[in-house]
């Protein structure tokens, strides 16, 4: 073979592969295929520099990983608003088009399975990203490259984005749990943990093992030009990747109701596990015109399929101890199939509900689950009940720590600090990058802190001194002192890093920042309707801040007091600033971390988005900046370079 007839041999395993694995229409038989692809394999070994990026020996890792490095996404990672019956589309499409009018609808199968983001640079795949917290995630390329409905290469020089979902076919999910269970390992408990945990193995010859596919669902980053989703996502189709069944566009409710019914009949005979249907908005335009909230498109839903309903019997009641304290009432029953998942354990929420439905050990149940990881009870077949069956206490003391209990009726907490529950999680988190980012601080470090009883709570980490390392294996005077004063750097955190590292039920970082831009470091003192006004903030996200501050004023307090962190500065403070009241966009690949840029442009008075529109004012630009870029001047906004924004900020 010499190495013209080695890239018409690449070529053709690349067209079967293409055939068998994205259009489910195979073109040779296995033998046939594996007899070209040891050729193939057999002209690299003796010309090793001369192999193909695209050949498929180069899918298969051999070299076992350290760990996933972060990386960002190019652009952000959105979640979905879910909509769960005809009435909540009805409003939904309702408020879309009183702000854009009447609307043509791109429609698709809403997969079950790890989101993820690929991103292609001069035609070759260079990375991908898991959704992480939505703009940072774990680097998983190499596992990535094993999945062969994912193109090594495609035909589209500039920088793309392409983002979709991977799954595992439901046959494979059940083959994949048999091998575990007999080796003796934990089953996945569903076919999203499956494709999870696949793509996230430290060897990438076991991700290649697992028969995962990837449906590709929109992009981020792009030059593509489309004017509208369907044409969009068509060039993504005929770059080589998998189209799924029953995409379609869709005008009005009528037209979204009738497909959605066709797949919610055709659901249970798809290879794949899906869990309802994404509906987006068309026309590109007014996806930008309606843009986003704190979490998700206002251009895009989920239209989840009714649950699917089991009965079986709920055999004990334990509690669970959450971070924040909320005592939640778990049942384990007999174990039931639901859609390939075996059930074993239900959420039954809280107390209130168990009295509400009168829920006794020993009953019959009905569970439902639908898309949630722990499915929970729905009615109680009480024609079936026992004469045995025992009423559910409500109870009166923590489970894992002894002390009393607070009822407040539906919740019920343990308001102790130090519970073991509670504390070791809620000090993880602290120390966790994206809140206090305290270096060294890890969980096996934290565990073993509190197991010695050096730290009971998050407060007890400003107390260590050298001497609380004492007598512990491994701390060294370095290691030590590394960790103290990683410790120490937290004093004068952003505000927006405090808030976070507090470990709010519904209040991640893009709240946090709110927070503090709204009301500083008197957070704690601003009230549930000062709160609920801000953008992007519901009734549940204040709430849970609402009812946070008010149970934890005396600790907030106290790290308050210790950390002393740093509000953002006010508006006015910015004076004659170049960016002052300016919505600027950041693209492409610059000197500083976007983080640190970003904060200054606030700091000078900026606004900072994350796409282009009509009402962008600045975009500054980096290496390899792509379609933000060309559409800013073709929307005739400012742009200017980062080296010179640089020199222009305070």
């Amino acid at each position: 073979m010499d190495h013209s007839q080695y890239r018409a041999a690449v070529a053709q395993l690349n067209d079967w592969a293409h055939a068998y694995y994205v259009r489910d229409a195979p073109k040779v038989s296995d033998e046939t295929y594996d007899r070209l692809y040891r050729a193939v394999k057999a002209y690299e070994a003796a010309h090793p520099d001369r192999c193909a990026p695209d050949s498929p020996t180069q899918r298969v890792g051999g070299t076992l990983l350290e760990g996933f490095e972060k990386a960002d996404h190019l652009q952000p990672m959105w979640s979905l608003e879910d909509l769960f019956d005809r009435n909540e589309l009805h409003t939904w499409i309702a408020r879309i088009e009183r702000s854009a009018g009447q609307q043509a609808y791109l429609c698709e199968p809403k997969f079950d399975g790890a989101s993820l983001s690929l991103v292609y640079e001069k035609g070759r795949l260079v990375r991908a990203v898991t959704r992480g917290d939505g703009t940072t995630g774990e680097n998983v390329t190499s596992n990535a490259r094993t999945i062969a409905s994912i193109p090594l290469t495609i035909a589209h020089e500039a920088t793309l984005e392409i983002r979709g979902e991977v799954g595992i076919y439901k046959n494979e999910f059940e083959a994949i749990n048999r091998e575990r269970e007999a080796a003796g390992e934990a089953a996945f408990a569903n076919p999203r943990n499956a494709a999870a945990g696949s793509l996230r193995q430290l060897d990438p010859a076991i991700t290649a093992r697992r028969k995962l596919v990837f449906l590709p669902w929109g992009v981020g980053q792009n030059s593509l030009g489309a004017a509208t989703a369907l044409d969009q996502m068509n060039r993504i189709y005929d770059l080589g990747f998998k189209e799924p069944p029953m995409h379609r566009l869709c005008e009005g409710s009528g037209a979204i109701e009738a497909l959605y019914d066709q797949m919610a009949a055709a659901r249970h005979e798809m290879a794949m596990l899906l869990d309802g249907m994404v509906i987006k908005i068309n026309d590109l335009s007014v996806r930008n015109q309606l843009g986003y909230t704190v979490k998700a498109p206002r251009w895009a839903a989920a239209y989840k399929f009714p649950a699917i309903e089991k009965e079986t019997r709920l055999l004990e009641v334990t509690q669970q101890v959450g971070r924040t304290g909320v005592v939640t009432p778990v049942g384990r029953v007999e174990p039931v199939a639901i859609e390939g998942v075996t059930v074993e354990r239900v959420t039954l929420h809280n107390y209130d509900e168990i009295a509400r439905k009168d829920i006794r050990i020993g009953d019959r149940v009905s569970l439902i689950r639908s898309g949630d990881v722990i499915p929970k009870v729905v009615r109680v077949l009480t024609e079936h009940r026992q004469a045995d069956a025992q009423p559910i206490a409500r109870p009166g003391h923590c489970p894992e720590c002894g002390s009393e209990l607070l009822d407040e009726g539906a919740l019920i907490k343990c308001q102790n600090l130090s519970c073991p529950a509670r504390a070791v999680n809620a000090i993880i988190h602290f120390a966790s990058k994206g809140c206090l980012n305290i270096d060294g601080l890890g969980r096996e470090i934290v565990k073993l802190l509190y197991e010695s009883d050096r730290i009971r709570s998050v407060i007890d980490l400003y107390h260590l001194r050298p001497e609380s390392f004492e007598g512990l294996e491994g701390f060294k005077t370095r290691k030590v002192n590394n960790l103290l004063e990683a410790i120490a750097a937290t004093r004068g955190a952003p505000c927006w890093r405090f808030i976070n590292a507090l470990g709010i039920e519904h209040i991640g970082e893009v709240a946090a920042k709110k927070l503090c831009e709204a009301f500083g470091t008197e957070f704690d003192l601003a009230d549930e309707e000062a709160v609920s006004a801000l953008e992007g903030f519901g009734p549940q996200m204040s709430a849970s801040f609402g009812e946070f501050v008010r149970v934890n004023a005396a600790r907030i307090r106290t790290l308050k007091a210790l950390i002393e962190p740093v509000a953002p500065a006010p508006s006015g403070a910015s004076g004659d600033s170049f960016f002052k009241d300016k919505s600027v966009v950041l693209t492409g690949t610059m000197t500083l971390p976007r983080d640190t840029i970003k904060a200054r442009l606030e700091s000078a008075g900026a606004k900072v988005t994350g796409s282009v529109s009509k009402k962008t004012d600045l975009l500054i630009y980096g290496q390899e900046a792509g379609s933000k870029l060309e559409k800013a001047r073709a929307l005739g906004v400012e742009t200017l370079p980062a080296d010179e924004a640089l020199k222009r900020l305070p």
